[in-house]
């Protein structure tokens, strides 16, 4: 949908609700943490990424981790054993993560947008909650309004149930909302409802783009 702020008949769109994805969005690009991380265990550099996102075994966990088929604990020896017979399965997914920085400008938005008195949602699809739990770890939990994670939820991105759940969860319609999402085939499915999506392909042009929507600045704290 077109990043505007005004209806087609040339009134003002009042955006009410602001639903954020969190890796890439709410984080920092995870990349060159997961690539550091793996020369620290011997690995080759893209190991992480190739692993859960070309390994026909590794992508089959990883869904199943997402809408809670199994858990973090199972998703941790499940794929350590694919990165390698010597890679140790304790605390994999925290391992791997807990170096991945906040995206301060975008929390400094979001809480700009909860201050203006927008209602906020966390969608996100599962890492995994136990023993490593990343929306606790960055200190973002307590922001939103409304957490959809899909693990809790039996679903993920992009089945358009999600977003509609996650819309009637905040108590608004799909016009009055506003998605951010990295990954551009989890937009579509959001846009066709009526909600407002912004593909968060970096920080500072995110910001920016919803700063224009909603009227609000993101500043950082000092």
């Amino acid at each position: 949908m077109p990043l505007s702020a005004s209806t087609p008949d040339g009134g003002t769109l009042q955006f009410r609700g602001l639903i954020l994805d969190f890796a890439g969005v709410l984080t920092a690009n995870p990349l060159p943490v997961h690539r550091a991380w793996c020369a620290s265990e011997g690995l080759d550099e893209g190991a992480w990424r190739s692993t859960l996102n070309d390994d026909p075994a590794g992508r089959r966990l990883y869904a199943a981790l997402e809408i809670g088929e199994i858990d973090q604990v199972a998703w941790n020896k499940g794929t350590a054993a694919l990165l390698g017979p010597h890679v140790d399965p304790t605390n994999l997914m925290g391992r791997a993560w807990s170096g991945v920085p906040v995206a301060r400008r975008m929390v400094a938005l979001a809480r700009a947008a909860r201050e203006a008195g927008l209602k906020l949602a966390l969608l996100s699809n599962s890492f995994g909650l136990n023993p490593f739990n990343p929306y606790r770890h960055t200190g973002i939990w307590d922001l939103f309004d409304v957490h959809v994670v899909s693990e809790l939820v039996g679903m993920a991105k992009p089945d358009p149930a999600i977003y509609e759940l996650t819309v009637s969860q905040l108590g608004l319609s799909p016009d009055e909302c506003v998605f951010v999402d990295d990954h551009a085939v989890n937009l579509p499915p959001a846009g066709d409802l009526g909600i407002t999506t912004v593909h968060a392909q970096d920080e500072e042009s995110a910001v920016a783009r919803l700063e224009v929507l909603l009227g609000i600045s993101a500043v950082l704290a000092a």
